[in-house]
């Protein structure tokens, strides 16, 4: 099995990486953190192909892939788990910035990392695009409106890709995690329901990608949770979120 996953330095993507390569699979992983890479690399020689970039530079996404399957041939499954999670606030001007690192982080890093795949992965008829969105997709939540926002376009993109992948025998996948114990998540000053491990949550993930579901919320938990968010009226909405703590701003 041939694995291409972004964001693999840390947390999830770290997780998948470690997962798949136990179980034989040679992995390519693409992240800004060259060393951990390389650590990764270093302690299952000869099946992880390493690329330091970032998911914003489709020049170097486009060439890592490339490489990868010049090397190695066509993956069979390419993550989107590159994401970055920072608390703003739109009366900042100074957060302008920040909303446009996370928008080209979690949403056309998505896109950029998938898009040299799409045309080979047709081509060999098989294969699965799986994107890492969120569970905070599903509402908008206060003071993180750049990440609410990049994860509901990321639900969304991934909904058409998936009609534009439809009878190629090429599956796309979307992940919604709940909270998933990782450096992310540990600076998180509110409560956070169902936590998975790192490890688990990538277990499950993989599962769901292995059978192609189309759109899968883990834990299950966490799904009755957005559904129960995504029915309430608005009023009750703004009411239960009027006091909760907002993630820190980059600022902060």
């Amino acid at each position: 099995m041939k694995v291409v996953i972004s964001g693999a330095s840390s947390g999830i993507g770290l997780a998948l990486a470690r997962h798949y390569l136990k179980c034989g699979a040679t992995v390519a992983v693409f992240a800004r953190r060259g060393e951990l890479l390389r650590s990764l690399a270093a302690e299952f020689p000869n099946r992880v192909f390493s690329y330091v970039l970032d998911v914003r530079d489709a020049a170097a996404v486009q060439q890592a892939a490339q490489d990868f399957m010049t090397r190695v041939g066509v993956p069979d499954i390419v993550i989107a788990n590159a994401g970055v999670s920072i608390g703003t606030l739109t009366r900042h001007a100074e957060d302008n910035d920040v909303f446009r690192q996370v928008l080209d982080i979690n949403v056309l890093g998505m896109v950029q990392t998938f898009q040299p795949f799409v045309v080979p992965m047709r081509a060999a008829g098989r294969g699965r695009l799986a994107g890492i969105a969120s569970v905070a997709g599903f509402r908008g939540l206060p003071g993180s409106g750049a990440y609410s926002a990049s994860k509901a376009a990321a639900i969304s993109y991934l909904e058409s890709l998936r009609q534009e992948m439809r009878g190629s025998g090429v599956k796309v996948v979307t992940i919604c995690p709940g909270y998933i114990r990782t450096p992310m998540t540990d600076i998180n000053p509110y409560p956070m329901p169902f936590m998975l491990e790192a490890d688990e949550a990538a277990r499950r993930f993989a599962r769901e990608i292995a059978r192609g579901s189309s759109f899968k919320v883990i834990p299950w938990q966490m799904a009755v949770v957005g559904r129960v968010l995504k029915l309430l009226p608005n009023w009750l909405f703004d009411w239960a979120f009027s006091n909760v703590k907002h993630k820190p701003r980059k600022q902060d």
